[in-house]
């Protein structure tokens, strides 16, 4: 099967579209941050920088690490960005971009995302790291694809919207796990684990209103209560739902590990959250290269 030009759109240097990468410049380890300046830090503590390219908000650079190729490339913020991102990642590692056919051999990925977060719980400390052992989608992003319902569960999803009285006109949620490879390979005694929401805007989809109401203003209380098999919902933030479920769909690891920044049940909001996070890339970068 080739792919039409109308769907794999590569530039004139034969990079892949928006990201204006080749084959060769990803590692199998790549790190996702939102921020185009956070690239920077993650590079900072690399031996050796191979590459550097931008375009848009995708902003990549690979190098080594204690001797180990990784590649950091920054998303922007959102699900829709990510779905650039997860696909043609996927299609830089499996399709030949000059034939415009799948490889025989797959190439699997390994995506952590590091990010900032908002707890959802009083007892995750601010300035604390979370790992997302599963991500609950409130995008709706999944749900244009196939082979959703083979990667999600689907007990989760109907308990929460029975739980919450998710409202018809909203996206329906989805819900994937993150790799267990990725959370035996980083997990320590630092690290505080969760469930956490992806959202699709950082107002009203994550409860908070300004001038605008919102269609339910006790979301964030219900999903505080929501409880299933002793797992409660830890934290918001913006990416990882789809980056945990296009990549189980397309067979590559995925977790993410957050920063809280700020805790929504208290009202406190980290005094400086820059150093926090600095050290949390060292943490990831160290146990991945391990």
């Amino acid at each position: 099967m080739e792919f039409r030009e109308s769907e794999l759109i590569i530039n004139k240097d034969g990079s892949i579209f928006h990201l204006h990468l080749l084959p060769e410049d990803i590692a199998d380890d790549i790190i996702l941050v939102g921020d185009p300046g956070r690239v920077e830090v993650v590079a900072s503590f690399f031996e050796k920088i191979e590459l550097k390219k931008q375009n848009r908000e995708f902003y990549t650079v690979t190098g080594t690490y204690n001797s180990k190729r990784i590649t950091v490339i920054s998303t922007g913020i959102g699900t829709d960005n990510i779905d650039i991102v997860v696909n043609e990642l996927d299609a830089i590692a499996n399709i030949d971009l000059q034939t415009r056919t799948k490889k025989k051999e797959h190439r699997t990925l390994n995506l952590i995302r590091i990010g900032t977060s908002g707890a959802l719980q009083a007892d995750i400390p601010v300035d604390s790291y979370l790992m997302s052992k599963r991500s609950i989608g409130f995008d709706g992003l999944l749900n244009f694809y196939q082979d959703r319902n083979k990667v999600s569960d689907l007990d989760f999803e109907f308990a929460f919207k029975y739980h919450v009285q998710w409202n018809h006109l909203l996206a329906s949620p989805y819900v994937v796990d993150a790799s267990e490879m990725l959370i035996n390979k980083l997990d320590g005694a630092d690290m505080n684990k969760g469930i956490t929401i992806s959202a699709p805007g950082f107002y009203g989809p994550q409860g908070r209103t300004l001038r605008l109401p919102i269609v339910d203003p006790e979301i964030n209380s219900k999903i505080e209560s929501f409880e299933i098999e002793g797992q409660k919902i830890t934290n918001y933030e913006m990416e990882s739902s789809a980056i945990f479920g296009l990549s189980k769909l397309m067979g590559h690891n995925a977790i993410t590990i957050c920063v809280i920044i700020a805790n929504r049940l208290k009202g406190e909001y980290s005094k400086d959250y820059k150093p926090v996070i600095k050290n949390l890339i060292k943490t990831v970068l160290e146990r991945l290269t391990a």
